[in-house]
Order: C-alpha cells, then structure tokens, then sequence
C-alpha cells in the first residue's frame, strides 16, 4: 500500500513573517530554532531575527519539527476570507513543517504536512466540526479527491510547453477564470481560492478525526482518474457544470443536476433560458439546500459565514450612481453611466457565463462567473444566479439584483448535503448525488 502523501500548503504573503515555533525545528544544516522569529528579507535570502541572534539562511529554507508528532508553529497576521466580506487577520498554529521562499519581492510561508493532517483542519475549517458523520466523510473524501487531482494537474501544466490560458480578451469582451494557475511552488493554497485550510486554529471534534481515519486514501474515481471533486456552499437548487464556471473541458460527472431526490414540478429547467431562468431565481422552488433549519445549517456554516443568512434567495439593490462607481472601481474600465445589465449567456444552475454592461461611454461583455460577481460587489457577490429589476426612481435607474445560491454551484453543494445526512442518506449516497457515474476508489 503507497504511504500517506506530503503536500505543501501556501498560508502567507508578506515582506516579512513572524512565527513562533512551539518546539525544537531544525534548519536543514541542523540548527534548532524555538520560540518567536522574524523571518525579512536580504540580499535575496532570509534574514531570521529574535531578541538574541540572527540567522542567515538561503530562499526556500525549510523547518522540520524535531518530534514530528508534537512539533507546531503559530503563523501570526494571516488573512483568510481575501476579498471576501468577511476577510480579517488572524493568528493560526499549525502542524508539521515550515517553508520559507522569496518570490515576488515577499516572503511566501509553506505549510508541508500530510493529507490527512490538512484534510482534518479543511474540513473543520470548511465547516463545522459538529457537523454529522456522513457530511463529514463526504467532505473527507471530496477534499481529499479535490487536492489530489490539482496536484496530478499541477505536474501537467509545469509539463505543457504551452502557457495555461485562462483568459480571453478582445475590443467587445474579457472572459477570465481563476483557479490554479497562479500556485506554481506549492500545492494549494489556504484560503477559498483553494479549500480553506487554517491549521489547528478552527477548533476540531473527534468526529472529524474520526472521518477522515474512516475514509484515509478514499477518493471518487471516473474512468480510472481521480475527480476534480468540486464543492460550493449553496447551489440554489440546480448543479452547475463544470466549463461553465472554469476551463473549457468537460468532466462527465460535474454535470447539470437538480438538487433534490425529484424534479420540482411547475419549472422549465432548460435555466440557460431567460423566461425560465427569471422564474426559477424569483421562485424557491423545493430543494436539499432550500432551508432555514438553523441546527443544520450550523453544521455548515462557521461564525464568519453566519454574517450571511440568505443564500438560497437573495436581494441587491444599487442606485445607478453607485452601481457605476463600483463597476469602475471593480474593473478599473470607466463605463460611464450604466443603463443597463444584459445577460448574454446563462449556465445550467442559470449562472451567469457573460454578462453585457451598458454604459453611455463604453458597452463591453465580461463573464466568467467569478469576474461577473467581482464587477458587482465590494468583495464578491453571492453567485452569478441573478435576474436585473430596474426601477426608476427620480430620474435615476435603480438597479436591482434577485439572485440564487452562494458560490459557483459545481460539483457537492455544502448546505443540501447537511440537509440529506440530516435525512439519514449515508456518505457513498450523497457523493453519488452529486458526482454522476463516479466509483469510490481506496488510493492508499
């Protein structure tokens, strides 16, 4: 049996990092470092500083515990939730060994411990960790299907002589994806871009150690390859599909689907039409994620998310002055006065894909979904799941937004799979809702 795989995990960013090793960490020529340190640059390698001494030592220098068991550290200042609403500064312990590499003119601080280890912090982080057994196993097996396809990913573009194109730009319209082509010397990362990884700072339960040693190694195959398993926190009731949201490929088992064991009755579901799409976000149509059970919805859900209460059906409202200034602070593009929101391709979910601004200096399409919610709010908007209601007021628009779901909706949605454990579906039933066609596969 293959052993348990180490990976790499980028937690922060910084011109300088201040750590405090909680326990003997030997440097690779065997020096043993404890207690607090400032790690700065000079003359492209590490300065290390405590009250005492200073230690020289190259980019890319590494920390082992000395007893791999015991040995953590505290990362101090790290932000979590980038862009995000809820996006603070907090300290974070963690577990295993410590990079420190130089890129960019800033310190990057690399987590390196094993997949099982991460796997128990995701999903405590994730979520709650009093969430119930079920939701937990298929959150360890998701996430741990997820990191393992990236890193298969990751060695194939660093392969490709052809740079990884994510977007695409012309006089009329900007088409752009995120996702991992900005993570070259580690893994993941640690925040939402990624799996929200925050050591042992979110506090963990005996059921989630107790999940993922249930499931170590289990992963969702199709067609004898790991799954790029993708989650969200709330679909609004239908699945997305995969090259909607990301690069153009598509993956059989990150299809459309209905959230729900039946199709709600009285709804065309072909949602990438206008009339139906306009129907289904005004409506709540019955669904796994279509809840306000606040004991499931705390398995789900951490405090910072708490801040949001309405996912599932939501409402926006700008005036047009301010919906102007915010499109050009967000997209750095001075359209002028907005008149309008057109949409001009719609997904499976009825996500937006592309988007057409109106306004009386430029008109100009921008999609994917995640460029379309970063255009329309401070940090991001709930989804790309939204219907545009103009009301004049004054001789004024006032523009207003009805949206479904949060997140881009691919792959398990968070909150109707802590419905279905609720309703006692086991983990393999509600990983097979969610992921068509896929074999629960045990990988080590």
């Amino acid at each position: 049996m293959k052993q348990t795989p180490v990976i790499q995990v980028g937690i922060q960013f910084k011109t300088s990092i201040e750590a405090n090793f909680l326990g003997n960490y030997k440097t690779e020529d065997g020096e043993i470092l404890t207690g607090k340190w400032k790690a700065t640059m000079h003359n492209n390698a590490l300065r290390l500083q405590n009250a005492e001494k200073n230690v020289e030592l190259p980019s890319g220098a590494s920390f082992i515990p000395a007893n791999p068991e015991s040995g953590k550290f505290t990362l101090h200042d790290v932000t979590i939730g980038i862009n995000f609403h809820w996006e603070r500064n907090e300290d974070q312990t963690f577990k295993g060994g410590l990079k420190l590499l130089i890129e960019d003119e800033k310190i990057t601080a690399i987590n390196i411990l094993s997949v099982e280890d991460y796997l128990i912090s995701v999903i405590s982080s994730e979520m709650s960790a009093t969430s119930s057994m079920e939701l937990l196993k298929a959150h360890a097996v998701i996430s741990r299907s997820w990191l393992l396809a990236q890193i298969e990913k990751n060695k194939t573009l660093q392969s490709e002589t052809e740079t990884y194109q994510s977007v695409y730009e012309s006089d009329t319209e900007l088409v752009k994806w995120y996702d991992r082509e900005d993570h070259i010397n580690f893994d993941v990362c640690a925040d939402d871009h990624c799996q929200r990884y925050q050591g042992l700072t979110r506090s963990t339960t005996k059921a989630v150690e107790e999940a993922v040693n249930a499931t170590k190694g289990e992963i969702l195959e199709f067609d004898g390859a790991i799954c790029d398993a993708r989650f969200s926190k709330c679909c609004g009731g239908m699945v997305e599909v995969f090259e909607n949201v990301w690069e153009p490929v598509n993956h059989p088992y990150l299809q459309k689907l209905v959230d729900n064991d039946k199709e709600p009755k009285g709804f065309d579901l072909d949602l990438g039409n206008e009339a139906a799409s306009e129907k289904w976000i005004l409506s709540e149509p019955d669904a796994f994620c279509n809840t306000d059970d606040k004991k499931v919805l705390n398995q789900v859900l951490n405090d910072y998310d708490q801040e949001t209460n309405d996912f599932y059906r939501w409402k926006v409202e700008y005036s047009q002055e301010e919906l102007s200034e915010l499109i050009k602070k967000r997209t750095g593009i001075d359209f002028g006065i907005i008149s309008d929101l057109i949409p001009v391709e719609r997904g499976a979910s009825s996500r937006l894909i592309k988007l057409k601004i109106v306004g009386d200096k430029k008109i100009y399409t921008i999609g994917k979904e995640l460029e379309i919610r970063k255009a329309l709010s401070e940090s991001h908007l709930y989804s790309s799941a939204f219907v545009v209601e103009k009301k004049n007021e004054n001789n004024s628009i006032k523009f207003i937004l009805h949206g479904a779901g949060w997140g881009h909706g691919v792959g398990l949605c968070q909150i109707g799979a802590a419905v279905m454990g609720s309703k006692g579906y086991a983990y393999d039933d509600i990983l097979k809702h969610y992921f068509k066609g896929i074999e629960l596969k045990k990988k080590y």
